[in-house]
């Protein structure tokens, strides 16, 4: 009989273990560092896709269902999601991941956010009120955020506390190393110049001293016309940047237009994980959007 209760005992401790807490995050990024400190206490879900507008998604009644049952919504927040994910919670029913809840966690409360405008109107176009919302792409943004997730998965989960505490600081020895390897890859980026489909890259931009010419929509959010393209090759002649930037999931024509009239390559950076086929988790989408900007910096 003891014999019988230890195989048991034996086999039940070689199970893997079993997800504790359900995650939903807003957006890819967010998605892949809930798994890396969450590992196997976290089942996660990710919203949307590397080749989806995170601005412009519909809250479909999978998400519903998903947030209905979710421990934990990890959204980026600054008006990023701000045309679906309200409708989202208020649908779900679910009063532990409301605002102000332990289980709704926005990256943005954590970092410093970049270009805040003074006014805002709705003739402006689309212009994030609280500031920019794409700062996962400073890599130095990514350890505060993973800080708080750890302390925010501790708080709904603390059997799990170990377990977060000692993935987050794998990871954080991971990432510094990365971030020294990148930045000393990035050196010889200052200051060379580009154009982008939106205002998505501001803060690579500003963490690796590139300089934005300005954007191929006319407005933010609004498809840019023949017209305001011609202008923009008409700029170029004189002193044209050295690259034009689109993110995977945005549309190509206007950047191909342009580039083709101007000879500037248009570069299409992966913007979030998964956005290329190398981009599969943080540290790959830094690798490949490095690499990228790197050889089109370094065209004849």
């Amino acid at each position: 009989m003891m014999k019988r209760i230890l195989v048991l005992f034996l086999l039940l401790c070689a199970l893997p273990a079993v997800a504790t807490v359900k995650v939903l995050a807003t957006v890819p990024e967010w998605g892949a560092l809930a798994r890396e400190i969450g590992g196997e206490r976290v089942d996660v879900t990710v919203a949307t896709t590397a080749k989806q507008d995170p601005h412009r998604i519909e809250a479909r009644p999978s998400l519903i269902a998903r947030a209905r049952t979710a421990g934990l919504i990890v959204a980026t927040g600054a008006d990023l999601e701000v045309g679906w994910l309200p409708l989202l919670l208020r649908e779900s029913g679910n009063r532990r991941v409301q605002p102000g809840q332990p289980g709704y966690l926005e990256a943005a409360s954590v970092v410093q956010l970049r270009n805040v405008p003074r006014t805002v109107d709705r003739s402006m176009g689309h212009v994030h009120a609280a500031g920019d919302p794409h700062f996962h792409l400073d890599p130095r943004n990514i350890l505060p955020v993973a800080a708080a997730l750890s302390e925010r998965l501790t708080q709904i989960d603390p059997a799990g506390a170990t377990v977060y505490r000692d993935n987050f600081e794998r990871f954080a020895g991971r990432w510094r190393a990365a971030l020294a390897r990148w930045e000393a890859e990035g050196a010889g980026l200052k200051g060379n110049t580009f154009l982008q489909v939106h205002h998505s890259f501001g803060y690579l931009a500003h963490w690796l001293g590139l300089e934005s010419r300005g954007e191929l929509e006319h407005k933010p959010g609004i498809e840019p016309g023949s017209a305001h393209l011609g202008r923009i090759v008409a700029s170029q002649q004189k002193t044209p940047v050295v690259m034009i930037l689109r993110a995977s999931y945005q549309n190509e024509t206007a950047g191909r237009w342009v580039s083709e009239r101007t000879g500037i390559p248009l570069v299409t950076l992966p913007y979030t994980v998964g956005g290329t086929p190398r981009a599969t988790d943080l540290f790959g989408l830094f690798d490949d959007t490095l690499e990228r900007i790197r050889n089109a910096a370094q065209r004849p």
